[in-house]
């Protein structure tokens, strides 16, 4: 069976929700018994997300294969088992500068370089090469209809829905029915023209959802389905819900997915979603709760930690513990102090890059590692746990990180300079590299060792977990840190660069090089996050005997 492109757009305002529609409709495709991908196609000029700032792009999201991608890439793994990768996501700058080199080469042969049809060729054959393989590919579009950048992307798609057949081809327009208190009604008028300018460029949708507070009367579901050329009986409303893991459901019960499977003449079984009706009914009777301090320096922002939230989410799923995570901003804690930590089961510290901050999340280690209170260290999560210890416990004062204090005298942190990637590849860097796309990125095999609480978490020797990140342990200073008491519980494959700490003195003080917040789904979880939880609910449990 030829692939079949569902191609999913958005209207009147961005953050819709198009990533966790794109998400629920292939869960939904997927649990038909359906081989289903899905691309992410972002409008802006940055080659890929890695050097944008968390404040405007939330989390940058990295595959398997090492790809620094767009957050919804995360939803997309969460709600569909697949491994995404490179081909899964593409901007317009990795377009026009793939364009841009060709041009360079020769290779237009003295041809006029131009949007169409270069640009929108270029975005077809990424787009078909994304989609290889599957019966149906979801593609979202980012960015809103009628921005200026997103153009070339949905002329890209018009141009494929003529070539490929509208019979292979389903475009989803995503819109906002916004609601005025004062006349007491959801206006409609912004998804009219919304879908005005679609039709516009060439674009008729053959299905709309409407995200909405309140439920569409049927009145002004004909009145929209009337006004946009579309079917009333494909026209959904996407309700605001509690947790986005219903979503799927809610869709289901509206029928869209038997709509898009009659719309592609799709063979497939009916839909079965036991496995997620089950995440649900765990998500909604937990058997205790416990409060999880998150300490970063995105806290005003917590999109910047969307797979982590997610991934605390999972275990309290998979452990029937209702998690509450308290976001506290560490300048704040350099300022006043780790008292605000007093009532917390346990202390989390997340990645995170520069200096501001960070020896607020100095301070907050000290105060787990001190007070016996669970800890859970995330890439420089563990490297301000290295820090503090070698401080406080090694007697290095003034240890550091080079990224911190070049002049320090006991570097316990340093710039990776080589390593090996996930192919067996030597990949070389120094402090003058370019920012974008130079870290240690994606899957890389880590030793866990023998008699750890690491080995005890994961159950296994050998696990694969996601790396982004350019500094490491310092080698040459490990054996004091080991004499003092840290145990190096996880090594990378070839035994050269720290993976995993802990403390053995301490009931759970855990931290990693790695990112597993990355590998976690709320349908299987993730053993790190797990093993996390279950002693926050011991620790929990003994303040409340106090």
């Amino acid at each position: 069976m030829a692939t079949k492109y569902i191609f999913i757009t958005g209207g009147v305002v961005s953050s819709l929700g198009k990533g966790i529609a794109s998400a629920s409709l292939a869960t939904l495709l997927e649990s038909r018994g359906l081989k289903i991908t899905m691309l992410k196609l972002d409008p802006y000029i940055n080659v890929d997300p890695g050097t944008m700032s968390p404040f405007q792009h939330g989390e940058v999201f990295v595959t398997n294969d090492g790809a620094e991608t767009d957050l919804d890439l995360g939803h997309y793994e969460r709600f569909v088992r697949l491994q995404l990768g490179k081909k899964n996501n593409f901007t317009a700058g990795r377009v026009y500068q793939r364009v841009i080199e060709r041009e360079r080469r020769g290779d237009y042969l003295g041809a006029t370089v131009q949007i169409v049809p270069h640009i929108t060729n270029e975005i077809k054959d990424l787009t078909q090469a994304g989609a290889a393989g599957a019966d149906v590919a979801l593609v979202e579009i980012g960015g809103t209809a009628g921005d200026i950048e997103s153009l070339p992307f949905l002329e890209a798609i018009r141009q494929m829905s003529l070539e490929l057949g509208r019979e292979n081809t389903l475009f989803i327009h995503l819109t906002l029915l916004p609601y005025l208190k004062v006349a007491g009604e959801l206006k409609t008028k912004p998804t009219q023209h919304s879908v005005k300018e679609l039709r516009g460029i060439g674009i008729q949708p053959d299905i709309l959802i409407c995200r909405s507070e309140y439920p569409l009367p049927d009145e002004e579901r004909a009145k929209i389905a009337l006004f946009t050329n579309v079917a009333s009986d494909s026209v959904f409303t996407s309700l605001d819900v509690d947790t986005i893991y219903k979503v799927p459901r809610a869709l289901h019960e509206q029928g869209l997915d038997e709509v898009v499977v009659n719309k592609l003449a799709l063979d497939c079984r009916p839909t079965d979603l036991s496995e997620w009706d089950s995440v649900v009914d765990k998500l909604n009777a937990p058997t205790a709760d416990i409060n999880i301090a998150m300490v970063g320096k995105y806290m005003d922002l917590t999109e910047a930690y969307k797979s982590l939230s997610e991934a605390l989410l999972h275990a309290g799923i998979n452990t029937k513990i209702k998690v509450n995570i308290h976001y506290f901003d560490s300048e704040e804690i350099e300022k006043t102090g780790t008292g605000c930590l007093s009532e917390m089961s346990a202390i989390l510290v997340p990645g995170g890059f520069g200096n501001r901050g960070v020896e607020g999340k100095i301070a907050t280690v000290a105060y787990a590692r001190e007070n016996n209170i669970p800890y859970l260290g995330i890439c420089l999560g563990m490297q301000v746990a290295v820090i503090e210890y070698a401080r406080n416990v090694a007697n290095m004062g003034g240890a550091n990180s080079t990224e911190f204090d070049a002049t320090t005298p006991h570097p316990v942190v340093g710039l990776i300079t080589e390593w090996q990637d996930e192919y067996g590849s030597t990949q070389t860097r120094d402090a003058d590299s370019d920012l974008g796309g130079t870290m240690r990125l994606g899957g890389q095999e880590c030793v866990l060792t023998n008699n750890s609480k690491a080995k005890e978490i994961y159950g296994k020797e050998v696990i694969t977990e996601r790396h982004r990140h350019r500094y490491e342990v310092n080698n040459t200073l490990i054996e004091k840190l080991e004499e003092s008491g840290l145990k190096i519980s996880g090594r990378s494959i070839d035994g050269s660069l720290v993976e995993m700490i802990e403390i053995t003195d301490h009931p759970w003080f855990v931290a990693c090089q790695f990112h597993p917040e990355f590998t976690s789904s709320p349908r299987d979880g993730h053993p790190l996050f797990e093993g996390f939880v279950k002693a926050a609910t011991k620790a929990h449990n003994l303040i409340l005997s106090a």
